[in-house]
């Protein structure tokens, strides 16, 4: 009898903990941190150590490739722009232990092939003549990565050069102001915050990150193969469907990381892993094959609200000193979240009106406040990477002029009589 009632107390004690770890992580994650989203609204589907800042190796090239397209859309820079590299690039670019397309000291390159280097192949060399376009030095352009980090919303990162490596394998020119033995750290909730705003601001970096395998120079004496080492893609020995991006990285102390980004049907997701544990070269890959099975496997898309409809309760909004005296609210865009199957009555939808009256003029498309979710289910709610990125803005469908003097005239003098009527009705009410 005693030995059941101990057996009991032991299965008790330990069922628990048994299933609030399993809730906590529904498989394991053999890495040091690793991050789950949906790219569109930044729901964060799983979450490991995701806050800690750690080495990120060549993942770095992300920012780099983010400010190369952001300086080509505002016209500071050209595809077609010609770059001759220092002595310094010239310098990295003959390292073949590091991943490199060998560049000619007098050789002339285009922004394209630099950027194709960089993005597929992942040349440093390339990544450091870009950085040298856009800033005029590495150092300076280490200053705009951290600038730029920081104008996203990162917040645990720390950009030291434009490629990723270790300083120490920079030949002792490693940029100004940064240390011989730094290296690029960002945590995973940081990299796929940067991953979804490399993917939303410019999307034309899928054309590029998606291609398996490419020239550098091709025609010409300096034509080699340039693999991508994203073997997801495909095609690749680790191919996976509806992969198309991003980039991998690897050092002695970042390990096996990537950043990937898969789509199916009307959802895509970015998975982070930093440091997966196992083969440098593939590890990362058996991690995101798991991530992306979790998300597709359990995960729809649910459209709540269609761009321009009305809420329930939340239909108008009124205007001070306007021609009309209230104006119709509508969501800006379609309002979907992603929802695990079979938990779809835990999501509701929740209205955070900022302004409850507005004072004319107004233009169309004013913002009144913000249409969220709310979750009340039995699993883990990691949230999302940004607040402001956890629904939809409420705006005016229409816009209000002012009205003139004398409809606002006529007005106080409607509710004058309004007022001295109602204080007629209160009277005769009284008498009876």
């Amino acid at each position: 009898m005693v030995s059941i009632l101990a057996l009991a107390l032991i299965v008790t004690a330990f069922t628990p903990m048994s299933k609030a770890k399993a809730a906590e992580d529904p498989f394991n994650v053999n890495a040091k941190a690793a991050i789950l989203i949906e790219a569109s609204t930044g729901k964060i589907l799983y979450s490991k150590n995701a806050e800690q800042r750690l080495p990120i190796a060549s993942m770095a090239k992300m920012m780099t490739e983010y400010l190369l397209l952001e300086a080509i859309a505002e016209g500071k820079v050209k595809w077609d722009q010609t770059y001759t590299p220092d002595d310094y690039v010239y310098e990295i670019s003959q390292d073949r232990s590091l991943s490199n397309v060998p560049l000619r000291k007098d050789g002339s390159y285009t922004v394209k092939e630099l950027y194709q280097a960089t993005a597929i192949y992942s040349a440093n060399a390339a990544a450091i003549g870009l950085a040298e376009v856009i800033a005029g030095s590495e150092s300076k352009f280490v200053e705009k990565m951290n600038a730029k980090a920081k104008e996203l919303g990162l917040t645990n990162y720390k950009f030291v050069n434009a490629t990723g490596l270790e300083n120490k394998d920079l030949h002792g020119k490693q940029p100004k102001g940064t240390g011989p033995d730094e290296e690029s750290e960002v945590s995973a909730k940081d990299m796929a915050l940067l991953a979804q705003h490399l993917i939303k601001d410019h999307p034309e970096i899928l054309e590029t990150s998606s291609i398996a395998k490419t020239k550098f120079r091709e025609g010409t004496d300096d034509e080699m193969d340039m693999p991508n080492w994203n073997f997801m893609l495909k095609g690749l020995v680790k191919e996976y469907k509806g992969v198309d991006g991003l980039k991998t990285g690897s050092t002695d102390s970042a390990g096996s990381s990537f950043t990937g980004t898969a789509k199916q049907g009307d959802m895509r997701v970015i998975a982070v892993i930093l440091n997966a544990k196992g083969n440098l070269h593939t590890a990362r890959f058996d991690v995101a094959k798991k991530l992306f099975d979790y998300a597709f496997k359990n995960f729809t898309m649910k459209e709540m609200y269609k761009k321009g409809q009305q809420i329930k309760g939340h239909e108008n909004i009124e205007v001070d000193k306007g021609k009309d005296k209230e104006v119709p609210v509508v969501t800006k865009e379609a309002f979907s979240v992603p929802v695990k199957n079979g938990d779809e009555k835990s999501f509701k939808a929740k209205v955070n009106i900022e302004k409850t009256k507005l004072e004319a003029p107004i233009k169309k498309g004013t913002k009144v406040g913000m249409l969220t979710t709310s979750y009340s289910g039995d699993e883990k709610d990691y949230g999302y990477l940004n607040k402001d990125q956890s629904g939809v803005e409420l705006i005016t469908k229409t816009g209000d002029e002012k009205a003139n003097w004398f409809i606002l005239a006529m007005r106080s003098v409607g509710g004058f009589f309004a007022g001295i009527w109602g204080g007629i009705v209160d009277t005769v009410k009284g008498w009876f």
